[in-house]
């Protein structure tokens, strides 16, 4: 018998017992559906993390503070003793937690340290409110870019650090209630900021909104303006009038790039250096780390009872060939004695049972793809609307090929104790079988 002819005979052999076969395939679809969901549950918020990743900062740069001495953090519920070379550190955390300031001097060691191609400290900008011409005056922060991080924008186009004149992108929850329309009319329109330098004497900056920042779970805009070097350099300079010039050069942290080509080995190589040298370094993927290996662990234990559910499935593949087996003695032998040999009867058994497994994991895939997609819908446009970006449940066609040629492999080797059974057979004795 011909190959052709073999795949042929197997899968028109399938539904010799429609309601046996049947009843297997739906086993091993809720197995390839439930593993199908899972990992798709994996892959959306991964890549949402991931995305996270890129809007947070670029992958070959890390953030670098003074390591505190005697301690790796700050217990609230103690008494910190007074450091005069301390500064408010810039991150979440008890309130009043602050770091040693990093120096013009910090920051020349720094550069010096072996795989360092940069150094870019970090300017604390605190304005007092921003305003569109005489409407309300709202408070609002100012964030960085860094090279390489983008921000996910609602029109608009990113700050241009080589214009001189001041611009900035808004977030989008500004530009209503400031009175510029809505994210197309806002571009191009002028706001003013508000910011009080060290002797208590307020100045206005005038910028031009350039873009428009939408939400987003960790933009680098979030509740705060990103503008250009020029307007950055203006409010810096406004802000640091009054102030002796050794303080207006001391920073909470600062940016250090390191070789894009960097791996995971060079990128802790250099953190180990950079904490000989009394600096602690983090990455980016560092700070979000953590939330990746959660989910990977949640998606872990999740397949694992998808794992389940298919092995209890291949017990019913190996009782559907069996019957199968059983009820075909005759044929068997007939095929036999035609001269069919031992491995084309093992293969067409094998065969019989590995189209199963398709058609239930391809099923099943079908079925966890439609459902998941129209559950990731619904729940974007309701409780997860507060997380623009997330696709709940995504599907990468890798991962989904490799379920259903999985699911085929598992029910391949279930069938291979009925196959060998027929393949075994003495064709004398199947064709005296009543």
């Amino acid at each position: 018998m011909r190959t052709g002819d073999l795949i042929g005979s197997a899968v028109s052999n399938t539904f010799r017992s429609k309601t046996r076969t049947i009843l297997t395939i739906l086993a091993i679809f809720v197995g390839a559906f439930t593993l199908t969901l899972t990992s798709g549950l994996g892959t959306g918020i991964n890549a949402f993390i991931d995305d996270t990743v890129t809007s947070i900062g670029a992958s070959d740069v890390m953030t670098v503070t003074t390591t505190p001495e005697g301690a790796t953090g700050v217990d609230a519920t103690e008494p910190v003793e007074y450091n005069p070379d301390a500064i408010a550190s810039g991150q979440p955390g008890p309130p009043g937690t602050t770091v040693v300031a990093l120096t013009p001097e910090d920051l020349d060691t720094i550069a010096g340290i072996e795989g360092v191609t940069d150094v870019v400290p970090t300017r604390s900008i605190r304005p007092d409110y921003i305003q569109a011409g005489d409407g309300t005056k709202y408070v609002i922060g100012v964030g960085s870019l860094i090279a390489g991080q983008t921000i996910p924008l609602e029109s608009g186009g990113e700050p241009d650090d080589d214009a001189t004149e001041p611009q900035l992108v808004l977030p989008v929850a500004f530009v209503e209630p400031l009175g510029l329309g809505d994210p197309e009319s806002a571009i191009g329109q002028t706001v003013t900021l508000a910011i009080t330098d060290a002797e208590r004497t307020q100045h206005l900056v005038d910028a031009t909104v350039v873009g428009i920042a939408e939400e987003g779970l960790a933009s680098p805009s979030g509740a705060a303006i990103v503008p250009n070097a020029a307007l950055s350099d203006e409010l810096f300079e406004a802000q640091s009038i009054g102030l002796p010039a050794e303080d207006v050069e001391r920073y909470a942290q600062a940016s250090v790039f390191f070789g894009p080509g960097f791996t995971d080995e060079d990128v802790q190589a250099l953190k180990d250096r950079l904490s000989d040298a009394g600096y602690t370094g983090s990455t980016v993927s560092d700070q979000l780390g953590l939330f990746k290996t959660v989910i990977d662990g949640i998606v872990l234990v999740l397949n694992a009872f998808a794992i389940i559910a298919l092995l209890a499935a291949s017990f019913g593949i190996v009782n559907t060939l069996y019957m199968s087996v059983q009820e075909r003695t005759r044929e068997i032998g007939l095929m036999k004695a035609m001269g069919m040999g031992n491995g084309r009867v093992f293969s067409l058994f094998s065969l019989e049972a590995a189209f199963i497994g398709f058609l239930g994991s391809a099923i099943g895939v079908a079925v966890a793809m439609l459902a998941g997609s129209a559950l990731s819908s619904a729940l974007s446009s309701s409780i997860l609307a507060d997380l623009p970006g997330l696709t709940l449940i995504a599907f990468d066609p890798l991962s989904v090929a490799g379920i259903i040629i999985v699911v085929m492999l598992i029910a391949f080797l279930a069938g291979t104790l009925p196959a060998a059974r027929a393949a075994r057979a003495d064709p004398v004795e199947s064709l005296r079988y009543e």
